[in-house]
């Protein structure tokens, strides 16, 4: 593993984009990991290490806000515009001409988004537990806790709000949840943990009215290869979208797994397999 960052530019200046790498420096497959809105790069540990394993080389963003990135001096800039300009200085630090695209929610959001541009640098796209309609009510269950800016007096308190915030997640172990606990929080200067990113992150998602959103226009316009991973109790990818997914754009093939909603963890065997075996097929 191999930690780096680089220089990204918004209207408020300069700022760095961190990213975990794995695998080999050169690679015939690079795999680019990003995540969901209130999480950070290291959220892939798991199944990047497995494809790395494999011969992958795996790079995994911190979004910009999040993790060890920088903050945007305008919160109102934490928005898809920005996100899209930021992955592209990353794709050009990489030096690949393509790359394979695994994106849990927002970071599935993202994909799309390049995806569906003409000559795009996306080989193989991998939604995570997102789609092109996401429902009102699931996008008010996030904004309730993205933005939030909790202290806790230790590792313990910390875990057991990620346990019940990220319980969608699914069954995790132990130590899967410890290990994600480890990567999502800081010292606070005053003491204690808080959360690992900026809250303004959810400025922009807070003061727009929220409603349904539909990104049909854009799946429309996507021809590359796509598989759409779904948590079968999943509020924000529901079954009829999914379905609907199938018939049109893409249509990617859809995977369930049980025990969990928004989003697979892909920290699971079943599905980090899923996942390796579909983007070996070439």
């Amino acid at each position: 593993m191999r930690v780096s960052s680089l220089r990204c530019l918004s209207s408020g200046g300069f700022h760095r984009m961190a990213y975990t790498e794995w695998g080999p420096e050169r690679s015939e497959r690079t795999l680019v990991c990003v995540h969901g809105l209130g999480r950070n790069g290291r959220d892939f540990d798991v199944i990047a290490a497995a494809l790395a394993d494999e011969g992958w080389r795996v790079v995994c963003p911190d979004v910009v806000g999040r993790g060890r990135s920088g903050r945007l001096v305008d919160p109102k800039r934490y928005a898809l515009p920005q996100y899209l300009s930021d992955m592209t200085a990353l794709l050009a630090r990489l030096e690949v001409e393509t790359v394979d695209w695994l994106g849990t929610s927002m970071g599935g959001l993202i994909g799309m988004q390049l995806a569906a541009l003409a000559d795009t640098p996306v080989d193989r796209l991998v939604l995570n537990d997102v789609g092109p309609f996401l429902p009102k009510a699931a996008l008010e269950r996030i904004g309730s806790y993205v933005g939030e800016d909790p202290r806790f007096p230790d590792r313990r308190a910390a875990e057991a709000w990620l346990r019940k915030t990220y319980a969608p997640f699914g069954r995790l172990t132990d130590a899967q949840w410890a290990h994600l606990a480890e990567h999502s929080f800081v010292a606070a200067p005053e003491g204690g943990l808080a959360l690992h990113y900026d809250p303004g992150i959810a400025v922009s998602f807070q003061e727009a009215p929220i409603r349904d959103v539909e990104l049909w226009s854009v799946w429309d316009q996507i021809r590359r290869p796509t598989l759409v991973l779904r948590g079968a109790e999943s509020d924000l990818l529901t079954e009829a979208t999914a379905n609907e997914m199938t018939q049109r754009g893409p249509k990617p093939l859809v995977l369930t797994f049980p025990d969990c909603g928004h989003a697979p963890a892909l920290m699971d065997d079943d599905q980090i397999r899923a996942v390796k075996g579909w983007l070996s097929e070439r």
